[in-house]
């Protein structure tokens, strides 16, 4: 179809900016995968589904969760809450997909090592030339078996950075063709509570907590499979425990006293300086308070002290053995040129 004949079709459609900048940014080879996928209205697909990655028999499974408002943050009476907690402020999130389950390393090794997309996809050269993305930075393989030996078929992936977690999301939207990136720290923690207003999902007894996360009492120093204890009331697996996960917001312990009238809408801290940025969960390496839906961890220049690349890898922590990620997919995607805007520069340690 010749440009003026596009522009006839799709001018009236809110799509005609996505399409032309998919022409101009993504690989030929991956427009038709793209408009296949976004065929209907997203509203009117609002479901459960199963995102398998072109060119592999490697999948994500995503839940649908409904926009709301809420209560973000502890109480002032909760006997757990930690500085920057609070104060409790009402916000409101869009309705947006996320991830059952944290990112495992059988979806992120496709996205370190180069070489395994087109080995998934031997002996079918139209699967090889989907498994391949250009113009998205990807890491240098990392020195260590960053499992540290604690498993990988099944196991969630740990030790990147934010950075990395970040252009994993913009790796995983050019070859779906469908937006991926990081849950703010509003989505995250709207999907974590699940309508609920206790310290964890499943209420306040914390001497449930097992039946629902892994963390430093129950494990055998180390993280465990995904999806292996009680989801949350969403469908979500492991929120509590398990690794911590990145959201895309910087951490600052004052930024709920910020959120008031259009700051409350779909709030983003957006990251200026390297550390610390916000990780949600806590991990198989915390107690229990740290597991809670309201606690925040802030990131730390010690997770990649023994980071043997010099300067330190933006890609790698390496210390950080109990953080992951899981991704998230809003419902209506902002326009292509919003999209780019979420995509990270490289912030240097100065």
């Amino acid at each position: 179809m010749k440009y003026a004949e596009l522009k006839n079709h799709y001018s009236s459609s809110k799509r005609f900016r996505k399409v032309m900048f998919l022409l101009v940014c993504v690989p030929a080879f991956m427009l038709q995968s793209y408009t296949a996928n976004n065929s209907e209205p997203e509203e009117d697909n609002f479901e459960p589904y199963t995102e398998t990655i072109p060119g592999t028999d490697i999948s994500i499974d995503l839940v649908p969760i409904q926009g709301g408002k809420f209560l973000m943050g502890s109480p002032e009476s909760s006997p757990n809450a930690q500085e920057g907690e609070g104060p409790q402020k009402e916000v409101s999130v869009d309705p947006f997909w996320m991830e059952k389950f944290e990112i495992t390393w059988d979806v992120y090794d496709l996205f370190v090592y180069k070489e395994l997309d087109e080995r998934a996809a031997q002996g079918n050269q139209a699967n090889v030339d989907k498994a391949k993305v250009d113009a998205v930075a990807r890491p240098t393989p990392p020195y260590l078996d960053m499992s540290f030996g604690m498993g990988r078929d099944g196991y969630p992936a740990i030790c990147m950075t934010q950075y990395a977690a970040q252009m994993f999301c913009k790796w995983l939207t050019a070859k779906t063709g469908h937006f991926y990136r990081l849950p703010t720290e509003a989505e995250w923690e709207y999907a974590c509570r699940a309508g609920t207003t206790t310290e964890y999902s499943f209420g306040d007894d914390v001497s449930q907590l097992g039946e629902y996360g892994w963390y430093y009492d129950n494990t055998m120093n180390g993280y465990e499979k995904v999806g292996t204890k009680k989801p949350n009331p969403w469908g979500l697996y492991d929120m509590h425990g398990n690794v911590s996960e990145w959201t895309l917001d910087q951490y600052n312990p004052d930024f709920y006293t910020s959120l008031e009238g259009d700051k409350a809408n779909n709030p983003l801290n957006k990251p200026t300086t390297l550390y610390p940025r916000t990780t949600r969960g806590g991990s198989w390496d915390d107690d229990p308070e740290m597991l809670r839906s309201a606690a925040r961890i802030p990131s730390k220049p010690s997770w990649k002290q023994q980071d043997p690349q010099i300067p330190k890898s933006r890609w790698w922590h390496t210390d950080a053995r109990f953080v992951g990620f899981r991704v998230v997919r809003p419902l209506n995607p902002p326009s292509p040129e919003e999209i780019e805007k979420f995509w990270p520069e490289p912030i240097e340690d100065l």
